[in-house]
């Protein structure tokens, strides 16, 4: 580590530097900054920092490093400041946070940081970033119009929700089949249909159809006031041309980094270019449930036949209750559930419904390894396996849904 100051004055050739209240407290962030720059990088503190970015020297630098903690959220106004200031003089930022609120990364997301970066580091995620953020800049609306979604605003789309309540659960693969099923339910006019994936973090649907994840994705997120229909284009990515699909980014994101009204805004520019919307969502509670659950004409809730399931059902249902939901709303389905022969699971499940108060609307059968395949070639069931017992369930619902569709569009 240089100090900016002299390294200025010698031309010692500074080519980044951290920017913190003391950086000796981010010890793994010194450690990969001396294996990725050497003794080509500088240490600056929040003041020093305002100062040296409005000097010449400041503007040959490749990036800067914001390492930011909990305590700083007292000065959220002089860091913010200082990725204004480096904005300004066209410097980049990386913003290294650690147990930093979410409401603070947005605000600073949005002030211009370019890239983010939890602390702890990641192994190998600050040279990743770093390879990030020299990448040119994606070409401007009017370049990439040939590459782009084409999309008509005549839509009023149905949103269907998806949501597991336990790990493993098969929710992911049920909205990607399902959304594909609904995309290829008519060859002359199928409708249009769209997958948007709100797990911020550990979302796949972009694994189960083998989908580039695109950067833009995480500026849409981190700033939808501004999102037009021009920059929701963008940011879907299109499987075979027949289904659009919002991906989760590229970086962990938390699940707070969207308010309600951001959600609403996403999912009302969805339905109005779409027929079906349909949203894969984390299985967490988050502060924008209630909107997807308000919103939504359909909300499948995936469960499997044991205590994980159960319990986390007995604890959602308490949980929306609470809070005047409309539990009644969901539609429980029963992912690999027991055969017709098989009695005794029979009688389980329906113990089970009883004991919870719910209704099991649906019952999904064992796919076996033909689902797992699929999922890591990134094709859907249908391609990988068209007589899959899985896929003929999900054939079945899906010209249902499309049926009532059309039956609430032709008699509206």
């Amino acid at each position: 580590m240089t100090d900016v100051a002299s390294s200025a004055e010698n031309e010692l050739g500074i080519r980044a530097c951290t920017i913190s209240r003391d950086v000796q407290l981010f010890d793994l962030l010194i450690e990969d900054m001396e294996t990725l720059l050497g003794e080509s990088w500088g240490d600056l503190g929040f003041t020093e920092a305002m100062n040296f970015l409005h000097q010449p020297e400041a503007t040959k630098l490749e990036f800067v490093a914001l390492a930011i903690d909990d305590t700083d959220e007292e000065n959220l106004d002089v860091i913010t400041a200082v990725v204004n200031t480096a904005k300004g003089n066209n410097i980049k930022v990386m913003l290294i946070a650690e147990d930093v609120s979410p409401a603070a990364l947005h605000g600073l997301l949005k002030a211009g940081a370019d890239e983010f970066v939890p602390y702890p580091l990641p192994e190998g995620e600050l040279a990743a970033a770093v390879e990030r953020l020299n990448k040119p800049a994606p070409a401007p609306i009017a370049m990439v119009q040939e590459n782009q979604v084409r999309l008509k605003s005549d839509g009023d789309g149905v949103l269907i929700a998806v949501q597991g309540f336990a790990g493993g659960t098969g929710a992911t693969t049920f909205a990607v089949n399902l959304a594909w099923e609904l995309a290829n339910i008519e060859k002359e006019k199928p409708p249009r249909v769209c997958v948007i994936d709100l797990g911020l973090q550990f979302g796949s649907v972009s694994t189960y159809l083998d989908l580039p994840r695109k950067e833009i994705v995480v500026e849409l997120l981190t700033d939808i006031d501004q999102v037009d229909e021009d920059n929701f284009a963008q940011a879907l990515v299109s499987f075979e041309d027949r289904l659009q699909v919002l991906t989760a980014p590229s970086d962990l994101l938390p699940l707070d980094m969207l308010g309600p009204q951001d959600v609403n805004k996403l999912l009302n520019l969805a339905r109005e270019h779409f027929d079906f919307v349909i949203v894969d969502m984390p299985p967490a509670l988050t502060m924008w449930t209630e909107t997807v659950l308000t919103e939504a004409q359909v909300f499948f809730a995936m469960v499997e036949l044991d205590m994980r399931s159960a319990q986390n059902t007995l604890r959602f249902k308490r949980a929306l209750q609470s809070e005047e939901l409309p539990f009644e709303k969901l539609r429980f389905v029963l992912n690999r559930a027991p055969k017709f022969t098989d009695l005794q699971g029979r009688s389980r499940a329906k113990r089970m419904a009883e004991s919870l108060g719910i209704q099991i609307d649906l019952q999904l059968p064992d796919g076996g390894k033909q689902v797992t395949q699929a999922c890591d070639h990134g094709i859907p069931l249908a391609t990988q396996a068209g007589k899959n017992p899985l896929r003929k369930e999900i054939t079945k619902l899906a010209q249902s849904l499309f049926d009532v569709g059309r039956s609430d569009s032709e008699a509206a």
